[in-house]
């Protein structure tokens, strides 16, 4: 479908699935395409450009709060209205939308008119994980794409066929959530297992005291630094590809510099947010485990173990409450004391 639509594209496409369905990779492949004269070969110097961020008629619109605000819509429109200084589209890339309809200042309108009155070169391309009903306007102004997660079998094979060990295939598939960028990243990553134990031992350790509680989340939000190094690493490499191939073409520096930090920056952000939901994730099964054992206990005529059930239902659910909180922006550390508490208190 989407190489039909490379070939005839249309005004606006809404790229839409579940955490871990790489949203992003997908929205910069299609545009790759879209400007490549191929049709999206993957290897000629257009595609390149796009892959790499650099290319000027690509842009990618950047907000400052968990919601999109008029005058950051306001300015994609504007970069909307720029004829094209290549061959191809000007292609806006808006992620994440997450619009207001109501209030003194509702930016959903602000979107709906850019997308009513596109000029003829422009393409938006936006991404969602969900949309929800109050957005319907802005979905029927788009050609919708859905997507789907990798499963843990798909991603071990694929980290398998580049030539990685199979155990650390698979210890990386179980934390990549269905990312298989997250996925790469986590296999050059030698602490992975160690962070895995870290969370399912947390349980037994706590203790009660609010000291042990602070001091694992403390641990815990310094292991989301260490997870980093591996994506840092793999952004510096990036980087100095394209100061090389900006030394090739006579150039003094990258193109879009500032654009590409910031770009670099959101994918860090990311890939905290993803490390953190892969923890709770691993705490989540620890507890469940606890469940079925007490379950079976239960049904075995040992009454003591009813209150190890009613404790582990409540645990999973502070731990996906936690992983709901995520996606309101919350310092992570305050976030992850607040769960250890919590969960001691149990």
């Amino acid at each position: 479908m989407l190489r039909q639509h490379v070939a005839s594209p249309v005004h606006a496409y809404l790229f839409t699935g579940p955490a871990g369905s790489s949203l992003h990779d997908a929205l910069v492949s299609f545009a790759a395409a879209l400007q490549c004269p191929d049709n999206g070969c993957g290897t000629c110097s257009t595609c390149r450009r796009v892959l790499q961020g650099s290319d000027t008629d690509v842009y990618f619109a950047q907000r400052s709060g968990v919601s999109w605000r008029v005058d950051e819509l306001r300015e994609a429109e504007r970069v909307s209205r720029r004829r094209p200084l290549g061959p191809g589209y000007q292609v806006v890339v808006i992620e994440e939308v997450d619009l207001t309809t109501t209030g003194s200042s509702p930016s959903a309108p602000a979107l709906l008119k850019s997308l009513e009155e596109p000029p003829s070169r422009t393409i938006f391309l936006l991404s969602a994980e969900e949309v929800p009903d109050t957005l319907n306007t802005v979905v029927s102004r788009c050609v919708q794409v859905r997507l789907r997660a990798l499963n843990e079998a798909d991603i071990k094979s694929i980290l398998q066929r580049d030539g990685n060990d199979e155990a650390l295939s698979a210890a990386a598939a179980i934390g990549a959530n269905g990312n298989l960028h997250r996925a790469r990243i986590l296999v050059r990553d030698p602490q992975l297992h160690s962070r895995l134990a870290a969370w399912r031992h947390v349980p037994e350790r706590l203790t009660g005291a609010p000291s042990v509680s602070t001091a694992i989340a403390v641990e815990i939000a310094a292991s989301l630094d260490q997870a980093l190094a591996p994506l840092v690493a793999t952004q510096e490499e990036q980087l100095e590809y394209r100061l090389e191939d900006a030394r090739e073409l006579g150039q003094r520096g990258i193109a879009n510099r500032k654009d590409l930090e910031a770009q670099f920056k959101r994918e860090q952000r990311r890939f905290r947010i993803d490390e953190v939901r892969f923890g709770l994730s691993a705490l989540v099964s620890v507890y469940r485990d606890r469940l079925h054992e007490s379950l079976e206990n239960v049904q075995d005529g040992h009454r003591r173990d009813e209150h190890r059930v009613e404790t582990s239902l409540r645990a999973i659910d502070l731990i996906l409450l936690t992983n709901d909180r995520l996606s309101s922006n919350v310092d992570e550390t305050l976030l992850l004391n607040d769960l250890m508490l919590s969960l001691a208190e149990l």
